[in-house]
């Protein structure tokens, strides 16, 4: 499953409770903090709600196969 990583990148001023509960969920406290999601459908549909607030991209998976080999 490929990773998100979300960044929050405008200020909640003026914005629904349920906008601010949102952020909160995603993990992000500060403005400008980044943070790590698996890509679901419960992540998509967060990301949806605050998709004005929040700038996502695709983290790129490493190679297959076991570590240091």
């Amino acid at each position: 499953m490929s990773k998100l990583q979300i960044t929050w990148v405008r200020s909640l001023a003026g914005y629904d409770r349920d906008q601010r509960q949102t952020i909160k969920a995603l993990g992000l406290r500060r403005l400008h903090q980044s943070v790590e999601h698996e890509d679901s459908d419960t992540i998509q549909g967060m990301l949806h709600k605050v998709r004005h607030m929040v700038l996502v991209s695709p983290i790129p998976e490493g190679p297959t196969g076991k570590k240091g080999a």
